[in-house]
């Protein structure tokens, strides 16, 4: 059994404003963190369905970070290293799956569902007894939680920034309790790497680093949002696959990864491999990935 924590993000938008924040600040992300051959490569991006969710965009991407890491644990993995990202995105519900073919024991996998309150819906994922009871729920405050001072900078602080678009902002100290508009983003992490002496250390790193992206994506969605608040659904999908293509080609020219063109499917661990839930077929078209179903206790996993 991995750990498992809820995180909390309240956001000073709409769910229906988030869709279309959250897209421009990841493929934005992606693309001004790609430099030096390492970073994000963008796989694929499609639509999906699921009889449960509906329609939905499914996501691959390969995340290059070896010299990112830490050093006792780039010690255990080969120099060449990635872990593998799959999403999909039936919002407000999405689930995501991390795996490394290098690392069969590694996973995690994250649920997430965004509503229009201030975080205070105590089982917004319809968790059982089970999970409620080992989850940890930690409450992440955008304006007033420290992040990695590497990342930090003056103009995407909420605490200064001001929206000349909408007038929000600068964020003053309990702004969740008073704040109009109001949003959560509700994500059960749960890590796992299952390797004696490791998993204590290894899950707790995991943890951290999650935390510290939560926080400077959400804070950028944020501050970014004069740049994506008039953009359509349709006109962010445009932007994301113009940002796909263009990381990627940064990340070609400086020798990062295979081309698209060249990439062949990332053999799974059996213990990793991503079941359809029962409601489903019992077999799909490769075409249309499948909706992973929710790991039990003892299930391997599943960044946003």
């Amino acid at each position: 059994m991995g750990l498992s924590k809820e995180y909390r993000i309240c956001m000073p938008l709409t769910v229906e404003e988030y869709h279309v924040g959250q897209l421009y600040m990841i493929a934005r992300h992606s693309h001004e963190q790609s430099n030096g051959g390492e970073g994000v490569e963008f796989i694929e991006s499609k639509p999906c369905e699921d009889e449960v969710h509906g329609q939905g965009q499914f996501t691959e991407k390969r995340i290059h970070l070896s010299s990112r890491l830490p050093t006792w644990v780039q010690s255990l993995i080969p120099k060449i290293f990635y872990v593998t990202e799959k999403a999909w995105n039936y919002y407000p519900y999405t689930i995501t799956e991390y795996t490394c073919s290098f690392l069969p024991r590694f996973s995690i996998f994250i649920e997430t569902r965004y509503e229009d309150n201030n975080g205070c819906n105590e089982n917004c994922l319809n968790l059982s007894d089970e999970k409620l009871a080992t989850r940890s729920v930690v409450n992440l405050d955008i304006a007033y939680d420290n992040i990695d001072p590497r990342y930090y900078k003056e103009e995407e602080d909420p605490c200064f920034f001001q929206s000349r678009k909408t007038g929000r902002g600068p964020l003053i100290e309990g702004w969740q309790n008073s704040h109009t508009p109001i949003m959560c983003s509700y994500k059960l992490v749960t890590a796992n790497f299952e390797v004696w002496g490791l998993q204590t250390r290894v899950e707790e790193f995991i943890q951290s680093c999650i935390q510290n992206t939560l926080l400077i994506g959400h804070r950028q969605a944020f501050v970014w949002i004069d740049e994506w608040i008039e953009m359509s659904l349709e006109d962010v999908r445009q932007y994301e696959k113009r940002m796909f293509e263009e990381t990627n080609v940064m990340f070609q020219s400086q020798g990062g990864g295979d081309t698209l063109e060249n990439v062949t499917p990332t053999p799974s661990s059996p213990a990793l491999t991503a079941s359809p839930p029962k409601s489903q077929p019992p077999s799909r078209p490769e075409s249309n990935p499948s909706t992973p179903s929710i790991p039990t206790a003892k299930s391997w996993f599943s960044w946003s």
